[in-house]
């Protein structure tokens, strides 16, 4: 199995490329975000590398980086989330978004990828929600990146109030997650709100 390759970028399609190992072209499918952060041709790159191995075929997938081929791997545990749908929404999303979106449970976030329905969202975001915490995003865990037991200490009434003003879900549960991580957990929900509205004005 192949885990990583570094080589020669030799040519790049529209959800492709090719990378050039000791003159040996080994074509690696990955998402437009990937391919636009990758170097010009000719130039060294490196792709942490998932490989896939069926039947009739060997498909490699390529990544930047351990974190964005964790979410491949994960992606692709969803029923109905297979390789192409999940690059698609690796194209659309970056992993964090990604991580908040699951948090957060919104769907209209994920069903922004092409070719994901309304339906497969729901799926992914429910079935991926307590998988989280196990990745970590740039180094470090999210955000949003916590436990199932540490989502039920947010304070819900503080969430509801601050999506009743007009902010998405995603945007109420940051603000008051960091809300209770820098005033501690005997904050009240008066204080909990004004902390969350201070951080969303930012």
């Amino acid at each position: 199995m192949i885990g990583k390759l570094t080589g020669l970028l030799d040519t790049v399609g529209e959800n492709w490329a090719t990378v050039d190992v000791g003159g040996v072209g080994y074509l690696v499918f990955c998402s437009g975000r990937t391919l636009s952060g990758l170097p010009p041709l000719g130039q060294m790159v490196t792709l942490q590398i998932e490989t896939h191995v069926r039947e009739d075929h060997i498909h490699l997938y390529g990544f930047n980086d351990g974190t964005e081929r964790d979410w491949f791997r994960m992606l692709t545990t969803v029923q109905g989330v297979g390789a192409k749908a999940a690059l698609s929404i690796m194209t659309t999303l970056t992993c964090k978004e990604m991580t908040d979106a699951v948090f957060a449970k919104d769907k209209a976030i994920v069903g922004q990828a092409n070719g994901i329905g309304p339906k497969l969202a729901q799926r992914i975001v429910t079935e991926l929600h307590d998988k989280i915490g196990k990745l970590s995003v740039d180094g470090q865990i999210s955000d949003f990146a916590l436990s199932e037991e540490s989502v039920n200490s947010f304070d819900r009434e503080a969430v509801s109030a601050l999506v009743n003003l007009g902010f998405s879900r995603m945007q109420a549960i940051g603000a008051v997650s960091r809300a209770s991580q820098s005033l501690g957990p005997d904050i009240g929900l008066d204080d909990l709100i004004k902390f969350g509205l201070k951080e969303l004005s930012q």
